[in-house]
């Protein structure tokens, strides 16, 4: 009975966002190659729960154009780049579906939290409530067309064990464990338990997709510092896939 809302929440540097707060009440997250292509960045798609305070979050990247198509979702992010900005005010999603500093929205839905020692780009969050509230004036509530996401309680089909997945980004090392007891998988990040800052539980996932999409530096630059260009996702085509769920994996299309 209401919108879904696409978060974009850092994930490194480690030391400065760890524990992200509200992880765990994500219905889906989304884990990419931030530019540089050294770590990955997320956006959590949230319509099931509704936690008080997520982030830290962080600024959009191309791959939020396509992926609050899919869900129907009002983007927040802390902003955007020029180039990628330009092509944001020209999207579908721009003005009433995608709420930013970047296109003039702040507070309330955006605040600073300053209890911990890190960068101003690690100070900022909001929440799913905060961004509907934000949508609702502007005429975006309630049920979306939205279609598929049924799952079946027990695999249809027979896969290989798969009790351990280790995704090697170049700066960052993700590993999802099978947990037995609970039947779903459990988040490590650099070797270390994947916390959410709201309840201290680790990190934990009953399906995990590992989704092999092409993907390219575009002529955007993302850092200005830096030089670092904006990578394009083609999530638009078809693509292989492998689906991990209750200890083994299943390859997909």
């Amino acid at each position: 009975k209401r919108v879904p809302v696409a978060l974009k929440i850092s994930n490194w540097p480690g030391g400065y966002v760890r524990p992200q707060a509200g992880i765990n009440s994500a219905d889906i997250i989304f884990e990419h190659y931030n530019e540089g292509w050294f770590a990955s960045r997320w956006t959590g798609i949230y319509l099931s729960k509704d936690p008080e305070r997520v982030g830290p979050v962080r600024s959009g990247r191309l791959i939020d154009l396509e992926i609050p198509a899919i869900y129907k979702a009002v983007l927040a992010c802390s902003g955007f780049s020029n180039g990628v900005l330009d092509i944001v005010r020209k999207s579908d999603l721009y003005p009433d579906w995608v709420a930013s500093p970047s296109v003039g929205v702040g507070a309330p839905v955006f605040y600073r939290d300053f209890s911990r020692d890190v960068p101003l780009e690690h100070t900022m969050y909001s929440s799913p409530a905060l961004v509907r509230e934000w949508a609702a004036a502007r005429g975006i509530s309630g049920t979306q067309p939205l279609s598929g996401m049924l799952f079946s309680e027990l695999p249809t089909v027979v896969g290989e064990p798969a009790r351990m997945i280790k995704i090697p980004w170049r700066s960052l090392d993700t590993e999802w464990r099978y947990d037995e007891a609970s039947g779903r998988y459990l988040r490590w990040s650099d070797g270390l338990p994947h916390t959410d800052a709201l309840d201290g539980k680790q990190l934990s996932a009953a399906n995990v997709v590992v989704l092999y999409v092409p993907q390219w530096n575009t002529d955007i630059i993302e850092d200005p510092h830096s030089g670092a260009l904006s990578i394009q996702f083609a999530l638009w085509y078809s693509n292989e896939a492998i689906i991990f769920r209750d200890g083994i994996q299943i390859p997909a299309y």
